[in-house]
C-alpha cells in the first residue's frame, strides 16, 4: 500500500496584529486568496492604515473568531502583546510569530495553546509589496499549526522550510547576513570605489547591475559555479594590488571575503595557485 498523501489544512479565519509593512503585505496576499483577514491594531492610525489597505479592521469579536492570530509586530513587543491577547483569544487560537531570532518561548500564552513561528525571507518595505516567490521559515510543534501555516505560504507564494529551536539563532544570522550584510557589502563596495575618485551616486548606480548579474548567475549555476573574479582566476597579483589599494577598513573585509571565495573556487585550482593566493592572502 502507498502512503496517503497528506490532507491540504483548510483556509480559517486568520487576525493579523499590526499594520505595518509586514503585517499589511500579508494580510493582501492572503485576502487575494479568499483567507478571512483581519488587521488588528490597538490605536486609530492603525486602524486607517488597514482602511486604507482595503484590509479590514479586526473587532473583538473577530478575534473570539480566529483561528490563527499571527503577531507582526517589533521583536521586543512579542511577549508583552501575546500575553495580552492570550487573555482574548479562544483556547483553540494558535498565537503565532514573525521575528526570524525569536524562540517559540517568546510566546507568553496560556498552556494549552498551539505556538509557532513563521518567517518571511523577505525584505519588505511596503505593505504592497509582492510576497511571492520567496522562502517562509517555519516552527511549531503543532502538527495541525504546521499544516495550516504550510497552507498559508503556499497561498502566498512562500517556498517552505523548517528551523529548529535550538539552530534558530544561527539560521537568522544567515537571512542577516543575505539581507542586511547585502546592503553593508554594498556599502563597501561604494568606499571603494570612493577611494578610486569615483562619487558615491555614481558608484552606486554602477554597481547595483553587477550585483544583480552575480546573484542571477548564483541563481543559474550556484555558488561555486556564479563565482566569477581574481580568485576563480587563480590571479594572485590582482588580489595583492586590490589589498594594498584598499583603505585600511575596508581591505580586512576584502580579504575575509576572498578567502571564503577560495574555498568555494579551491577544486578548480592548481595546488600552486591555490598556495599563492593563501599566501597573499594571509598577510591581512
Amino acid at each position: 500500500m502507498g502512503r496517503r498523501p497528506a490532507v491540504k489544512a483548510k483556509r480559517a479565519p486568520v487576525v493579523i496584529v499590526g499594520a505595518g509593512r509586514l503585517g499589511g503585505a500579508l494580510a493582501l496576499a492572503l485576502q487575494a486568496k479568499r483567507w478571512s483577514v483581519r488587521v488588528y491594531s490597538r490605536d486609530d492610525a492603525g486602524n486607517e492604515r488597514t482602511r486604507s489597505l482595503g484590509l479590514k479592521p479586526a473587532t473583538l469579536a473577530d478575534l473570539k473568531k480566529a483561528r490563527v492570530c499571527v503577531l507582526c509586530v517589533p521583536d521586543a513587543a512579542v511577549p508583552t502583546v501575546s500575553q495580552a491577547l492570550s487573555k482574548e483569544l479562544p483556547r483553540t487560537a494558535a498565537l503565532v510569530h514573525t521575528a526570524g531570532a525569536l524562540p517559540l518561548s517568546a510566546l507568553t500564552t496560556q498552556r494549552g495553546r498551539a505556538v509557532g513561528s513563521f518567517h518571511p525571507l523577505c525584505a519588505v518595505s511596503s505593505a504592497r509589496d509582492s510576497l511571492a516567490g520567496h522562502t517562509a521559515a517555519i516552527s511549531t510543534r503543532s502538527p495541525a499549526l504546521r499544516a495550516l501555516l504550510q497552507r498559508m505560504a503556499e497561498d502566498v507564494g512562500f517556498a517552505v522550510f523548517d528551523v529548529p529551536e535550538e539552530h534558530r539563532a544561527a539560521y537568522h544570522a544567515g537571512a542577516v547576513l543575505s539581507a542586511g550584510g547585502l546592503v553593508a557589502l554594498a556599502d563597501a563596495a561604494v568606499g571603494a570605489l570612493g577611494a578610486a575618485g569615483i562619487e558615491p551616486e555614481a558608484a552606486l548606480k554602477a554597481l547595483l547591475p553587477l550585483m544583480r548579474s552575480a546573484l542571477r548567475g548564483v541563481e543559474a549555476r550556484g555558488l561555486s559555479g556564479g563565482l566569477t573574479g581574481p580568485i576563480v582566476r587563480g590571479d594572485a597579483g590582482v588580489v595583492a594590488a586590490h589589498l594594498a589599494a584598499l583603505p585600511d577598513d575596508l581591505a580586512p573585509l576584502y580579504a575575509q571575503l576572498s578567502r571564503r571565495a577560495l574555498r568555494l573556487a579551491s577544486d578548480r585550482l592548481r595546488p600552486e595557485v591555490r598556495t599563492a593566493l593563501q599566501d597573499v592572502l594571509a598577510k591581512k
